[in-house]
């Protein structure tokens, strides 16, 4: 019988290299006890940890103090193991809706150390929002579910995933999770696609109502409404103050006035942009 050649230490690491390439990448693992913040990617279904979150100060957050208390009370609750609804923070844009839950998970956690964690959803990933509550089911940590800017439209059907999370499912919403998110929209759903329902539906009336009835699934419906004037330029002055950025009064007023006027309107994000703005003139830095 013929003898093999023998293949030298080089090959064997050239031919051993390329199997590796060719193998599949292993899973990565999720451990949630390496951050208090994580973001989810559905492609490899792995919950990435964030070191810092980008965030505001809770105290910051003006002319949203009624909303505010509210969902601090209910994640108060709900990290206490205490009953608590899931959320939808709806309303104007720039107007802090995403900045309170994100302020509210550190308020939480700076009176309780690692009490909570906060798992943000991409719009995109809803349909998979069943494979990470079964991730999370087993956990003994209590997770915030926050997906911003959520709404649909034209033919999408991922609401459908939503509904079935929010409250029906043979397993329903596991004990340790609750969800927040965040829309321009009362109802999450465009007008268009309500009335392409109701035109193609053979009962119209009780397939609007199934539409409608998705935003019904959030115990909570938090209004954010554009800031009157006296509102926004105390926004202003609270930021300037707590960075520490010297302007006379009646100049930092005329500045913002006129920044919100070139952005034709007033609102929590614009005020940060315009302190954003005198911070880079005034050689400061700033953070949350």
């Amino acid at each position: 019988m013929a003898r093999l050649p023998e293949l030298d230490a080089a090959v064997v690491r050239r031919i051993a290299d390329a199997l590796e390439r060719l193998a599949p990448p292993a899973p990565p693992v999720n451990d949630l006890t390496k951050a208090d913040a994580f973001v989810w990617h559905a492609d490899r279904a792995w919950l990435e940890p964030v070191e810092q979150v980008s965030r505001i100060a809770l105290d910051l957050l003006q002319g949203i103090d009624q909303v505010r208390d509210i969902l601090l009370d209910n994640t108060r609750r709900f990290a206490e193991g205490l009953p608590a609804n899931n959320a939808l923070l709806w309303g104007a844009r720039g107007m802090g809706k995403s900045s309170l839950i994100k302020a509210v998970h550190a308020a939480i956690n700076t009176a309780v150390p690692h009490r909570l964690v906060l798992i943000e959803i991409h719009r995109e990933d809803i349909p998979t929002l069943p494979h990470l509550l079964a991730r999370l089911r087993g956990s003994v940590r209590r997770c915030v579910l926050f997906c911003d800017d959520l709404s649909f439209d034209g033919q999408d059907t991922s609401y459908k995933s939503l509904k079935a999370v929010l409250e029906g499912g043979i397993e329903g919403r596991p004990e340790n999770v609750v969800l927040y998110a965040t829309s321009n929209r009362r109802h999450l759903l465009s007008r268009d696609m309500i009335e392409n329902e109701r035109s193609t539906a053979i009962n119209p009336g009780e397939t609007v109502e199934e539409k409608v009835a998705l935003s019904d699934r959030f115990g909570l419906w938090l209004g954010f409404h554009a800031c009157d004037n006296e509102t926004y330029h105390a926004m202003v002055r609270g930021y300037a103050e707590r960075y520490g950025l010297s302007l006379p009064s009646e100049q930092l007023k005329a500045e913002a006035s006129e920044w919100a006027i070139t952005r034709g309107a007033r609102s929590g994000r614009v005020a940060w942009q315009y302190i954003q703005d005198l911070a880079g003139r005034q050689g400061k830095k700033i953070g949350g």
